[in-house]
């Protein structure tokens, strides 16, 4: 009864209030009140933005990610010098400021994320909420025997709760395309489609997380019902080719053009 008192107190409080404003709105030019009612739209969209741009700037990290011996060091290395260097499996993350070719001055962070089974996820959890864009390098050369284990970390990638909040985009580049056995992006995109819509089934009853982490994946990847593809994310996923080292000299020139371009597109 107390808090029914307290109610009708507050409501015979405001109606006054109410009353009158509905009557000086109804007083009012209706060219005035559109004006009025686009300023405010105008004024909490700018705010959204602002809040959006502030976030993004604070995300800032373009994340190397793969398997051991994919290419992500010599890749690394290729965007911040341009030129060719020895590489051995890293145990820790690489890190360095990068520019963009198109000379925007914006700037991004690199890191090179370790690859070996044993840490990948022990660092990509270190730097998932700082990060702005993913580049997930692929063996085009010996994919066809690592498609299983490629698709497993990609997997978790695509299912980590975080990552999809963020929905950064990603590009999987498709390295060492020198070689004679290497796998177009085409070909490499449909199988880790198959290879992915295998494991949403195998893996939705208990999906995996990456470690350390403590929000849930999401338990669907993908659209239910459909067979897997890229293009049912939310993220913006794309496949390019590219090569870290000439065919003929290792340290000939790079085709790393299309790498290039897609990250001069974030800035």
């Amino acid at each position: 009864m107390a808090a029914e008192a307290v109610q009708e107190s507050v409501s015979s409080q405001w109606l006054p209030d109410m009353e009158f404003i509905r009557q000086e709105l109804g007083r009012q030019d209706p060219t005035v009140l559109s004006v009025l009612v686009a300023l405010v739209v105008g004024l909490i969209s700018l705010l959204i933005w602002r809040l959006l741009r502030g976030s993004q700037s604070r995300r800032r990290a373009i994340l190397l990610v793969g398997l051991c011996d994919s290419g992500k060091t010599l890749l690394f290395s290729r965007l911040l010098t341009g030129n060719y260097w020895k590489t051995h499996t890293s145990i820790s993350p690489n890190t360095a400021a990068y520019r963009p070719k198109n000379d925007k001055g914006s700037n991004f962070t690199l890191v090179d994320v370790p690859g070996h089974e044993s840490l990948r996820l022990q660092f990509l959890e270190q730097y998932k909420t700082a990060v702005r864009a993913m580049i997930f390098v692929v063996d085009s050369s010996a994919f066809q025997r690592q498609v299983k284990e490629v698709a497993e970390f990609l997997y978790q990638i695509l299912t980590d709760a975080t990552l999809l909040q963020y929905s950064p985009p990603m590009l999987i580049a498709c390295n060492k395309q020198d070689i004679s056995m290497a796998k177009s992006a085409k070909l490499i995109q449909q199988q880790l489609e198959k290879e992915l819509n295998t494991l949403r089934v195998t893996q939705s009853a208990a999906p995996s997380t990456l470690e350390g982490s403590d929000s849930p994946t999401t338990t669907q990847l993908g659209k239910k019902g459909k067979d897997f593809e890229f293009s049912q994310l939310p993220m913006k996923i794309e496949f390019l080719e590219c090569s870290l080292r000439d065919s003929k000299e290792e340290e000939g020139d790079a085709n790393l053009g299309n790498v290039e371009g897609w990250l001069a597109k974030l800035a």
